[in-house]
């Protein structure tokens, strides 16, 4: 697709001409000359002035015409004569600033190189120094056995079921079960922890008394996978039993409440040592917190893992060696660790960026990739950690710098794909699909840059952020707003189940009324929905598309 260009409009110009003889103009002109001034804004000085002056001359003179510049303020420089932001789906970058984009210069989004490429922007990797023995081993005695095909991407394309208005506010989490298929367990900004069947579709419950505010991240029990861990921006890390909804809090960082934005401590990463049973928490001063599973006791003092008062925003232990702990935060780095010898600046690498790092994670196979999500619009990967970690093996160019109001997009990998290549992200920026502006969710090969699918559905007009890939069957649960979303491959869809069965759930005040959990209609992420006042044009769609809705 070859690159288009927007081509900004001239601001016009409005000619008034008035050709009375009197001294004063008649009511019709002076009602004509307020609308212009509500439409163009009121005329400069030197134009004011000649007015005034033309007034005073003789009556019986003909006046020259006034010419009003219609005059407009940029959002993003402050500077007039241009427009930035959003027009209908398509992003209008300030001319004077970089690309939104890809941050440089030169270009628009509308033109950048890295939006219309068939490899989704890539920057190559960097030619490095292959000079050494483990890489000349490698090469000559173990890559030549290493298959070179990859498996064929099974893509969930379809939506197979949806609970609307699921939580009362947006979800920033989601977990499959670890032995039931079917089972789903998801978090939201209010602290509520929600668990579906989607299989069942109407099996759902919301648990709303475990924490006070956002519900940052879970983890299962291993020892027991009925019961499910969970960190919050309350500073609490809790323990939950899925069947009876009663937690039990294991942290508390804030025993004394409320004592100012300076002091309260709030919870963010979360992971578990399945060999040791210690349960890893992170906070916002950058201190991580070692829990011992068992006995519910926080063990030694938090140790200081990133910069002294900057966010943890991420924790992942390695598949295969759990004391390597990888860790990400608001410092603009990613840091590996060992967790038999942790200790502040004890890392074993640093991997540096450029702005905020919203996840960091291992390859789910062998643990030899890193892969990391920034706000500078950019995934990163390193091939191999083993290797050289000073600069990525790629970086990928990809929409999503913004996380106000909104959940932060993380690149997640697929846990199914062996070959380690298959990674699953939303997207920011809108585009156009038939005149419908959508916001995508992306799979993309790392591997070179690829963009392997990008899914959408007519109804999903806000943005998806929040995407989890099943570890064994070909499914995806997505959140976008306060819904969770179900998709399939479209072909066992449609083959498994015809068109006229009832998939979609729309909780509203039936719902509000007969549990009483859903008692806030409104979520502050709901401004992102661009056709948030054309409700029933959105559920006969959702009709044509899926067969038919089920109300709780």
């Amino acid at each position: 697709m070859a690159p288009q260009t927007r081509r900004v409009p001239s601001f016009p110009k409005i000619v008034i001409e008035r050709d009375s003889d009197t001294e004063e103009s008649s009511e019709e002109e002076e009602d004509f000359d307020d609308e212009v001034q509500k439409l163009a804004g009121e005329a400069s000085d030197e134009e004011q002035a000649e007015e005034k002056d033309e007034a005073s001359t003789s009556t019986k003179r003909k006046r020259e015409p006034i010419t009003i510049s219609l005059k407009r303020v940029c959002k993003v420089c402050k500077q007039s004569g241009h427009e930035a932001g959003f027009r209908g789906a398509t992003y209008i970058d300030c001319p004077m600033k970089p690309c939104f984009l890809c941050k440089l210069p030169g270009h628009t989004t509308m033109t950048c190189p890295h939006k219309v490429a068939t490899e989704f922007g890539v920057f190559p990797a960097p030619l490095k120094n292959s000079h050494n023995s483990l890489k000349y081993l490698f090469d000559r005695q173990l890559k030549c056995h290493v298959p070179k095909m990859k498996p064929a991407f099974v893509i969930p394309n379809k939506v197979d079921c949806a609970v609307i208005r699921y939580h009362s506010r947006r979800v920033t989490c989601l977990e499959f079960h670890p032995t039931k298929n079917n089972i789903l367990i998801s978090g939201d900004k209010k602290g509520q922890l929600g668990v579906w069947d989607y299989e069942k579709v109407h099996e759902k419950i919301v648990y709303g008394n475990i924490h006070s505010c956002i519900l940052n991240n879970m983890k299962y029990n291993p020892l027991n996978d009925g019961t499910v861990y969970g960190a919050s921006s309350d500073g609490t890390v809790s323990s939950t039993d899925l069947e009876t909804g009663i937690s039990s809090s294991l942290v508390d960082l804030n025993p004394a409440g409320w004592q100012g934005r300076s002091s309260w401590k709030m919870l963010y990463g979360l992971d578990l040592n399945s060999e040791k049973g210690i349960l890893l928490a992170a906070d916002n001063f950058g201190l991580l917190y070692m829990i011992d599973a068992r006995s519910n006791n926080v063990t030694g003092k938090p140790i200081l893992i990133h910069k002294k008062k900057s966010k943890v925003t991420g924790l992942h232990c390695h598949p295969l060696q759990p004391d390597l702990l990888l860790s990400c935060g608001n410092d603009h780095f990613a840091r590996i660790w060992d967790i038999r010898r942790l200790e502040d600046g004890s890392s074993i690498y640093n991997l540096q960026h450029n702005r905020v790092v919203n996840s960091a994670y291992f390859s789910p196979q062998s643990g030899s990739k890193i892969l990391t999500t920034s706000q500078d619009n950019r995934i990163r990967v390193w091939d191999s950690i083993f290797g050289d970690l000073d600069t990525p093996s790629r970086e990928i160019v990809h929409s999503q710098d913004f996380n106000r109001h909104l959940t932060p997009f993380r690149a997640e990998w697929d846990p199914k794909d062996i070959s380690e290549s298959l990674v699953v992200v939303g997207r920011y920026i809108s585009e156009n699909y038939n005149g419908v502006a959508l916001h995508p969710i992306d799979f993309i090969d790392i591997t070179n840059g690829q963009l392997v699918a990008e899914v959408i559905d007519p109804n999903i007009m806000t943005i998806t952020p929040v995407n989890k890939l099943h570890p064994r069957d070909d499914v995806l649960a997505s959140g976008s707003s306060r819904s969770i979303f179900i998709w399939k491959p479209q072909e066992n869809t449609e083959l498994e189940r015809g068109e006229d069965v009832n998939r979609i759930i729309i909780c509203g005040k039936a719902e509000k009324s007969r549990k009483g959990k859903l008692d806030d209609d409104s979520g502050d992420d709901d401004m992102f929905d661009s056709k948030k006042n054309s409700k029933t044009k959105k559920i006969q769609l959702k009709s044509k598309v899926h067969g038919g809705k089920r109300k709780c």
